[in-house]
């Protein structure tokens, strides 16, 4: 076999695990060991760099006003913002209570707003997730729920790691295993490009403790189907 011929090869086999949504297996994002000996300013001139190179490849005219500030501004995006979420420095802290009230049933908190980059295109997964818990004598801030969710978006990722990756941080802050989450997310890279179907999305669910109970999850379920006053 030749060497372009297994050059194909190889692209096409890495696009169809990419479409598999394949990984590794594992919860953790898979990071190097030196991932963190840069600071955030040299990773951005690195970037920069290297963007300016892809928009050459591409054909772009660099000095034109409006492309002659994109390498910068993408490159301080991507660490500052898009991709915030792989310093650890940056996990949200859990400020947890006493659940002086007795409150015995499970706490739901919907539709938190899921902005994500899909690892194999580099494409946004735009989607709500949905986490519940029950307290076993500690309660968590309604607001740290929705930063966790948003701690592990701000990555390249997966949607199935993702899911398992907030029920393990919130079940580490609570000291529980009594913690669900349900993602429904949109793939860009379903939507835009490929199949390019823009009605399907994903749904990805990890139930921990009590949440495996059927009777314990259904409650759950129910309650994300429930409409509010707020919702249309």
């Amino acid at each position: 076999m030749s060497h372009n011929n297994n050059i194909k090869r190889l692209e096409a086999l890495v696009d169809e695990h990419g479409d598999m949504h394949l990984s590794n297996g594992k919860i953790e994002t898979p990071m190097r060991a030196d991932a963190f000996e840069k600071t955030d300013e040299e990773k951005i001139q690195i970037i920069k760099q290297h963007f300016e190179k892809i928009m050459d490849a591409l054909g772009l005219d660099l000095t034109d006003d409006s492309l002659r500030g994109t390498p910068q501004r993408v490159a301080k995006m991507f660490v500052k913002e898009t991709f915030a979420g792989l310093h650890p420095e940056r996990k949200p802290s859990a400020s947890t209570f006493e659940n002086k009230y007795q409150y015995g049933e499970m706490l739901v908190e919907k539709n938190i707003v899921v902005y994500s980059t899909c690892e194999h295109h580099f494409l946004p997964i735009v989607g709500r997730a949905h986490v519940a818990y029950i307290s076993n004598g500690t309660v968590i801030g309604l607001s740290k729920m929705n930063r966790i969710v948003d701690y592990y978006a701000k990555r390249p990722q997966v949607q199935e790691r993702m899911t398992k990756q907030i029920v393990k941080a919130m079940q580490e802050a609570l000291g529980t295993d009594n913690v669900a989450c349900v993602i429904d997310a949109k793939h860009l890279c379903v939507n835009s490009r490929g199949i390019r179907d823009i009605d399907s999305s994903t749904v990805t669910a990890e139930f921990g403790g009590e949440f495996k109970d059927a009777h314990v999850k259904r409650d759950f379920l129910d309650y994300i189907n429930m409409k509010t006053q707020f919702e249309a």
